[in-house]
């Protein structure tokens, strides 16, 4: 992975990452980490994305389990516990200045979650950030079985109805490409993303 530029947040900082300079590194193709009380910014060589078009691929087992409905599926209901539960791991890039200013954006209007449900309670879900015709994909989680996939699922499908043109995964994962998902070089991304950003804005 590629570091665009890394530098400590200064304590004016330190709470939460001013919401124009967080949308403006999106716009650039830059996006935050949180690494050792840091925030480090990245720009990767090779970008993850997932198109939206007919290479879109559910797999079959996936499909089996999406006809059964074992979750609800909701938007934006708890994007606070979406992404704090999306920061439980051993080790994490997501800490307590990431999780306010995604709030923050969300409050705004820029930051989207989807959630899966059952019985019990909050079992997956994901968020990202959208710009014009843009989706940021930043984080996702599972507490039971594929319930993060059918989250991706729905996102894919919001994203096509509301006519979306880039789904940005930032980086590339096994688990991402059995939907299709590939690495484009840092220029292509960059076209893509100019293209995606002069549609008019799609949130909201």
């Amino acid at each position: 992975m590629a570091r665009f530029f890394r530098e400590s947040l200064p304590d004016r900082l330190m709470e939460r990452i001013p919401p124009h300079i967080l949308l403006g590194a999106y716009t650039e193709g830059v996006f935050p980490m949180a690494e050792n009380d840091e925030i480090s910014w990245y720009s990767p060589q090779m970008r993850g994305i997932i198109p939206l078009d007919d290479r879109f691929h559910i797999p079959h087992g996936l499909r089996k389990r999406l006809k059964k409905s074992l979750y609800r599926v909701s938007m934006n209901t708890a994007f606070r516990e979406v992404i704090d539960a999306c920061g439980e791991r051993e080790e994490t890039w997501i800490d307590p200045v990431i999780v306010d200013s995604y709030c923050e954006l969300h409050r705004m209007g820029f930051a989207f979650s989807f959630e899966c449900w059952d019985d019990v309670g909050l079992q997956g879900g994901l968020y990202g950030v959208a710009i014009g015709g843009a989706f940021f994909g930043e984080s996702m989680f599972s507490r039971e079985s594929d319930a993060s996939k059918i989250a991706l699922v729905y996102l894919v499908e919001w994203l096509r109805l509301n006519r979306y043109t880039l789904l940005d995964t930032q980086w590339m994962t096994d688990h991402l490409r059995q939907f299709g998902g590939i690495e484009v070089p840092r220029v292509e991304y960059l076209k893509l993303l100019a293209e995606a950003l002069a549609e008019d804005d799609k949130a909201g």
